[in-house]
């Protein structure tokens, strides 16, 4: 293994490897408390199971696209917006009685779990559009497409 190799390998990783294993395990092991969680978004208990397995599939199925370079755009995609998604519904600071700046808070220690889902995103949506404008369109024109992060020398 090259070092470009390894690099790159090590890099999705460290995108991935919140949700794939330990998010996904977390949901698996603790069904009970995350389908409490989840309850927080819907009082329906099969629709808030139904949430959690969603969640534990994108977790697993995305993750590995981007680590094996399959599909890898969309499923970064995808993930991009399931941080989004849950940050919006999970991580409400604003929500929060002793929201502050200032001083101790529970809703400010939020804040910055929110704002850390949304800096996950970023990094997703780094490897589905690419770091220039002139990637941004390899997306839309095949968004099944990998970015062959493996692959060595000049771009395929």
């Amino acid at each position: 293994m090259t070092i470009e190799i390894f690099i790159a390998f090590a890099t999705r990783l460290s995108l991935v490897l919140l949700f794939l294993p330990f998010s996904a395990l977390d949901k698996a092991l603790n069904f009970g408390d995350a389908t409490k969680q989840a309850r927080q978004v819907t009082n329906n208990e099969t629709l808030a199971k139904a949430l959690i397995l969603v969640g534990m599939f994108v977790e697993v199925v995305m993750s590995l696209g981007v680590l094996t370079g399959i599909a890898d755009r969309l499923a970064a995609f995808i993930l991009a917006g399931y941080c989004a998604v849950t940050a919006i519904l999970f991580k409400q600071f604003w929500r929060k009685p002793d929201f502050r700046f200032l001083g101790p808070s529970k809703g400010k220690e939020m804040m910055w779990d929110f704002l850390k889902n949304f800096a996950v995103a970023g990094g997703f949506l780094l490897i589905t559009f690419g770091t220039s404008a002139r990637t941004v369109d390899d997306f839309f024109t095949a968004p099944l497409s990998s970015t062959h992060p493996y692959a060595i020398g000049a771009a395929p």
